[in-house]
């Protein structure tokens, strides 16, 4: 078998893929799957560009270029994950100060009247499926890193009531967002729910609860709920998986809607989560073959190799989002209208993931 990680890992750098353009989410999510690979097999020309990387931003004192606290925006601590590993490998105090400083806006960052961190202060009183990824899963591998047991009911706190409010009764799958005042454009007035089920969406969301499992203390009170929660989310995913590819769609429940397509980033989120959820037993064993065809459809429905040996990641759904300067609708139209892309970051980094858990598996 072929090892996809390390070959995309070895074609992201051979073709000098900007992560350096800002201090986006989806940069640090592309260097964790990189970071993943060097784990794997130790060569230290991985660690070296995650450091070259991440030391465009990280200053001397800890100070974050581009980072500002007072934004409130939860897809900033993301990039957090990468700079504990760094701090784990290397000592160097600049990363642990960096984290500090991302991890007081976590004291500090507004939540819904049930206590889940708003998704930025300038989308208040929503909770979006991104920001378990980027808040609760960065809030888990820093209490892990730093020994604080007692915040992981806060953290579990995040799934539980994201769960409670987003998931739909009918198909067990959770909507895209929630606006708790109801006031938003996009969200029903009665409910305040988003009109669909993204792809990316719910692969933020079952990729967050592996990744915070993984870290999870065995004797806390919530973790087989959040295990349970894990199930249900893979199961009423499993149920609108594409049965020829077995891969998913961009809105997960219309695949035979015309202008929908199989879309690679939540796809390749999806199969991460089922990989690693039967790896540590969170899931049945009985869906190891079904994680395994889902990554092989993974390979085979996005993956292709260029003249140069190197692969492309294709069919990535290049953002996605609600309300906003855009007025994003939330519509069918809407999630259409976004341009279909190669190689995003946003695509890369589960891929990378995705294809490391395989590896171990």
């Amino acid at each position: 078998m072929k090892n996809y990680a390390k070959w995309m890992a070895d074609s992201i750098i051979a073709r000098n893929t900007n992560l350096t353009d800002h201090w986006g989410y989806e940069y640090g999510l592309t260097l964790d799957g990189i970071a993943k690979v060097w784990q794997q097999c130790g060569e230290e020309k991985y660690l070296n560009f995650i450091i070259k990387t991440m030391d465009h931003f990280i200053q001397d004192d800890g100070t974050i270029t581009g980072y500002r606290l007072d934004e409130y925006n939860i897809d900033h601590l993301n990039n957090g994950k990468i700079l504990i590993t760094l701090y784990q490998e290397t000592g160097e105090k600049k990363y642990k100060a960096a984290l500090q400083n991302l991890r007081k806006q976590i004291d500090r960052h507004p939540r819904t009247s049930e206590g889940v961190f708003w998704h930025k202060e300038m989308y208040p009183h929503q909770i979006w499926l991104d920001g378990l990824y980027m808040g609760a899963a960065f809030y888990a591998a820093y209490s892990k890193a730093f020994d604080d047991r007692a915040a992981f009911d806060d953290i579990a706190k995040q799934f539980i009531i994201a769960e409670k409010n987003l998931k739909d009764a009918k198909t067990g799958l959770l909507y895209h967002a929630w606006d708790e005042m109801k006031q938003q454009e996009w969200a029903d007035k009665n409910t305040g729910l988003s009109p669909h089920f993204w792809g990316r969406a719910m692969g933020w969301y079952v990729m967050a609860l592996a990744d915070t499992l993984e870290l999870f203390p065995e004797d806390n009170e919530h973790r087989s709920q959040l295990i349970q929660i894990f199930n249900d989310c893979i199961q009423a995913l499993l149920k609108v998986q594409d049965k020829k590819s077995h891969v998913w769609y961009q809105i997960l429940d219309e695949g035979d809607r015309p202008g929908n397509y199989l879309e690679s980033s939540g796809s390749s989120m999806m199969v991460y989560a089922l990989l690693k959820g039967v790896r540590l037993g969170y899931l049945p064993i009985g869906l190891k073959e079904t994680a395994e065809a889902s990554y092989d459809g993974l390979v085979k429905e996005f993956i292709l190799e260029t003249k140069a040996g190197l692969i492309n990641l294709n069919k990535v759904c290049s953002v996605a989002g609600l309300g906003g300067k855009e007025k994003r609708d939330g519509t069918f139209a809407y999630y259409m209208s976004e341009p279909i892309v190669s190689n995003e970051p946003k695509g890369l980094g589960p891929f990378v993931l995705a294809a490391a858990e395989r590896e171990i598996l």
